[in-house]
């Protein structure tokens, strides 16, 4: 709710007028008002991509060069559009490129880079299998778009297990054997104690 619907839902008439015409008439003009308002606050709320009409929605994809995939759903094409120059941006790092993918909803992203036995060009992106198979156009897509030039991906496929570790007390003996000095008289000593 904007703070102009506020206003107009804080309007009040006197107890006395609160039944019959009068209230009609402050109903309506909530609603004229209301409507008056959104004819005016239209063109703003067209500059953006999450809010803004289709075929102008197409026209920012167009100057933030993003182009819609077979099967992409609107929500996630508006997502794109909109974080488009972020996106630009962050694509040169391996932190960048991960939050291009969290602001897109893919999820969980690791991207290593010249690993050992395998050539200095090839970037491996450990994903969940489930995150292929859910968008496997939108990855590729993604690094088309945001990937390092002369790099090669590959995608790695990671599975999270959950692991326990419980923790005990155990009760031991401490020893100490000293060495004896020739000559010297030195008692040597033992100790129990709970570690």
């Amino acid at each position: 709710m904007t703070n102009f619907d506020k206003k107009l839902a804080g309007l009040r008439l006197p107890t006395w007028m609160r039944k019959g015409e009068p209230d009609k008439l402050l109903k309506a003009a909530r609603r004229f008002w209301a409507q008056v308002y959104s004819w005016v606050t239209w063109p703003v709320s067209q500059f953006d991509p999450l809010t803004c009409s289709e075929p102008l929605l197409n026209l920012l994809a167009y100057d933030r060069d993003i182009t819609r995939f077979n099967g992409e759903p609107l929500s996630l094409f508006r997502r794109r559009v909109a974080f488009a120059f972020i996106n630009a941006r962050d694509a040169g790092s391996v932190a960048g490129f991960i939050s291009i993918f969290e602001r897109l909803g893919i999820g969980y992203v690791e991207l290593v880079e010249r690993q050992p036995g395998i050539d200095w060009d090839v970037i491996t992106v450990r994903v969940s299998d489930s995150q292929i198979a859910d968008n496997t156009q939108l990855l590729l897509q993604i690094i088309q778009q945001y990937g390092r030039t002369c790099r090669r991906y590959q995608f790695e496929v990671i599975t999270s297990q959950p692991f326990a570790i419980r923790a005990g007390w155990d009760q031991g003996e401490y020893v100490v054997y000293p060495a004896r000095i020739a000559g010297a008289d030195v008692a040597s000593a033992t100790f129990s104690a709970g570690i």
